[in-house]
């Protein structure tokens, strides 16, 4: 058989976008952060992960722009070689007193920085142990990785506990787990986990993708929680709150220059350009300088949260701001992503595999600088279109 066969007899996208429901890779011919332009079309933007709002600050811009002056647009070489500036060294180490880690380590994705840890730390005979919830850059950090993956069902302390005595109790082992779930915007059990850990001899590790900038007054889940002491590793990306693009790994000295010399995703990449560097540089000082936008994202979560469940919409376990609205079957999902994209509102619909079989939703997502009138406009369509389906 025909290498491309496959290619040429999936049709599943091209079916979807004959009829006018297909919702992915639209291009954006403007954004301003809290809205975006579609063609002529004038939309709400509830589906960034742009949750301080920071792609548009002026200090951020200005970093970025000055940087590309200075260094121009690429360092054409990865930090193993000639591609580490100064500034990464110095952003390294802003982001580990941050984080309140020994040190830290930048690499030029989020998904990236997932696949060179896992992969340079787990290695034969030793185990990586995920949720089954957790983003799909840890699934293929696992892949790459010598060592066996196994998985316990999300947030569930006995199937934790039930994987991890199962294992050699003289195995390396890693247990890996989003601080916030990117689909569910739940938070992890952390003070449950880490005793769970001690218990059977494995280390830690948080993805707080989503929780740097939002908890622990931006500081991260273990942080918010109280056991940031317990977690051993802390990853985190650039291209939600940091609003830019790169992302990093956290945690005691000895462990990350060992990953700096062993994680294959960061000896054999081209490093984070200059004007990255420097907006995560500025962005860090913004959220030093601005507390009141982390406090404004959780009060606007805060509030859709209750309003939307006050309409009887279901929003799963939220808490923080990604707010699921959870419909369940696909097509109405995208039914009803197509009637609030036409009524001006932007949304993610999610599907499986991404989320489970039957709980198709639409993931919705909120900034520090979103309106009270965005907000409302909001659920007014939300209400209506709603009403509409027979959701509500």
């Amino acid at each position: 058989m025909d290498l491309f066969e496959k290619c040429w007899t999936w049709t599943d996208a091209r079916d979807l976008m004959k009829t006018g429901f297909y919702p992915y890779f639209l291009p954006l011919d403007d954004t301003e952060g809290t809205e975006v332009t579609i063609g002529n079309k004038r939309l709400v933007m509830i589906g960034s992960n742009n949750y301080l709002g920071l792609t548009t600050h002026p200090k951020v811009r200005e970093a970025a722009i000055e940087a590309t002056r200075r260094f121009g647009t690429s360092c054409t070489g990865s930090r193993f070689l000639n591609g580490t500036l100064a500034w990464h060294l110095d952003l390294e180490k802003r982001l580990a007193e941050y984080v309140e880690k020994e040190a830290a380590l930048v690499f030029s994705t989020g998904y990236q920085t997932n696949l060179g840890t896992i992969s340079a730390l787990v290695g034969r005979n030793e185990y990586v142990i995920t949720d089954k919830d957790d983003h799909a850059s840890i699934v293929d950090g696992c892949r790459l990785a010598f060592g066996t993956m196994k998985r316990f069902r999300h947030s569930d302390m006995e199937d934790l506990e039930r994987v991890l005595a199962s294992l050699p109790l003289e195995a390396g082992k890693l247990v890996v787990v989003d601080g916030v779930f990117s689909m569910g915007g739940d938070i992890a059990p952390l003070p449950e986990i880490i005793p769970l850990c001690k218990k059977y001899n494995a280390r830690l590790m948080v993805d707080d993708a989503h929780a740097i900038g939002v908890l622990g007054g931006g500081k991260g889940t273990a942080i918010h929680l109280g056991v940031n002491d317990d977690v051993d590793l802390v990853m985190g990306t650039f291209s939600k709150s940091f609003a830019s693009l790169g992302g990093f790994i956290a945690g005691p000295e000895s462990v990350i220059h060992y990953i700096q010399h062993h994680a294959r995703s960061l000896i054999f990449s081209a490093s984070m350009p200059p004007g990255n560097v420097a907006a995560v540089v500025a962005a860090l000082e913004v959220m030093k300088e601005e507390p009141e936008r982390i406090q404004r994202v959780n009060q606007i979560a805060d509030y859709m949260r209750r309003e939307f469940r006050r309409l009887g919409f279901n929003t799963g376990s939220s808490q923080t701001p990604i707010i699921p609205i959870i419909i369940g079957d696909q097509h109405a999902t995208f039914l009803v992503w197509k009637l609030l994209f036409e009524s001006g509102v932007y949304t993610n619909p999610v599907i499986p595999p991404a989320v489970p079989a039957n709980l198709s939703l639409l993931r919705t997502s909120y900034m520090a600088t979103h309106t009270d009138e965005q907000m409302a406009f909001v659920l007014e369509q939300f209400e209506r279109v709603g009403k509409m389906v027979g959701l509500i």
